[in-house]
């Protein structure tokens, strides 16, 4: 009978695992061998920019247990590098049934969504972190979840933190963030070419868009004119993002400042364009979070959420409003016109000119 090794890192269950394949390697003698030493588990469905900037977690978790097996559950699965995390879970009914039954050394809830909680709830680890299903909502899994907790139910709270997100989930966990950058692909090896590009220049990116959620955060249209002209006129190549939402709005603004509209694209063509940008200007978005992923350098506008809350890894500048946003954490404006246009065009022209030098 042929031995297998399912404590191996490198062992499938249903299909041959790597080793195997590479060079034809059996269990009984294969010197590809590794233990696993932790079986970790994340649990982070939610938004993309919010999958994005939970991914410092695994650096940490394979430095402190290099043979460590981590396994992801979330909605955005093509989001995440592939080489650096163990599996990759689409959440969905199979999922979830497999991971009911699986067992897990540190099992990590980060989302408050009832089925994530209820999830975290059912799976058998000898360690809890995040938020777990009691009284039919979602509660703290222990002490350590309370601050983070309660930043998401009072706005007070919120407004008087001081911690950027990694911090929170950081200590969530019982750990220390110490800088760990996001993990993201950049899509280089996909074979996406961008000729309409002129590299020879300086590449600044506009990200327009803002979605449907906090539309109080989105800067008026004509204020992107000004900007790329002022940026085009200086010597810059300046390009338009966003997706399909956000089409119109850039054809308008490629019509009116010259700048370059390449269309809208899948997601992982839409991170390959971005990474030819030597600099994005962006409203609180999933593309703040990509340019963030992508080590580049960013101008963050920002009006409705605590400016604390977001580290740029000493790459960027964070704008606000002139006038002060009364607005904290709403999906639209109280007085009827967002304070994002008293945000004018020359504050973010001058942190993009600072940011470019350096």
């Amino acid at each position: 009978m042929q031995k297998f090794n399912a404590d191996c890192l490198h062992f499938k269950g249903d299909v041959p695992c790597l080793p195997h394949k590479e060079n034809g390697y059996h269990c009984d003698n294969c010197p590809k061998y590794t233990p696993i030493s932790k079986r970790i588990l994340i649990i982070k469905l939610g938004a993309i920019g919010d999958v994005i900037r939970t991914t410092p977690l695994v650096k940490t978790y394979k430095k402190m247990y290099p043979d460590c097996k981590i396994t992801w559950l979330t909605q955005t699965p093509a989001i995440l590098p592939k080489g650096q995390i163990d599996e990759i879970l689409k959440f969905d009914f199979a999922s979830s049934l497999y991971l009911q039954e699986a067992q897990f050394d540190i099992a990590i809830n980060l989302d408050k969504e009832k089925e994530a909680s209820a999830l975290l709830l059912k799976v058998k680890a000898k360690e809890k972190y995040g938020y777990i299903l009691k009284d039919n909502v979602s509660q703290p899994a222990n002490e350590l979840a309370f601050h983070k907790y309660h930043t998401g139910l009072f706005d007070d709270v919120s407004q008087a933190n001081t911690l950027n997100y990694c911090q929170e989930i950081y200590a969530l966990c019982g750990l220390e963030y110490q800088g760990e950058p996001y993990l993201l692909d950049n899509h280089a090896n996909a074979g996406y070419v961008w000729p309409q590009i002129d590299k020879t220049k300086k590449v600044i990116g506009l990200n327009t868009g803002c979605g449907d959620r906090w539309t109080t955060r989105l800067w008026p249209i004509e204020y992107f004119i000004e900007l790329a002209k002022k940026l085009i006129n200086d010597g810059f190549e300046v390009i338009l993002l966003g997706g399909e939402q956000e089409d119109k709005r850039n054809l308008e603004i490629k019509e009116k400042s010259g700048a370059k509209y390449l269309g809208y694209f899948s997601l992982p063509q839409f991170i390959n364009l971005i990474n030819q940008c030597d600099l994005v200007v962006t409203q609180v978005t999933m593309g703040m979070h990509l340019t963030l992923g992508l080590q580049k350098k960013i101008v963050l506008m920002n009006n409705i959420f605590n400016p604390h809350e977001f580290d740029l890894f000493g790459n960027g500048e964070i704008v606000m409003p002139e006038k002060k946003c009364e607005c904290f954490y709403r999906g639209q404006c109280k007085f009827g016109q967002s304070c994002m246009s008293n945000l004018p065009a020359d504050l973010v022209y001058n942190a993009v000119n600072r940011l470019i030098t350096k």
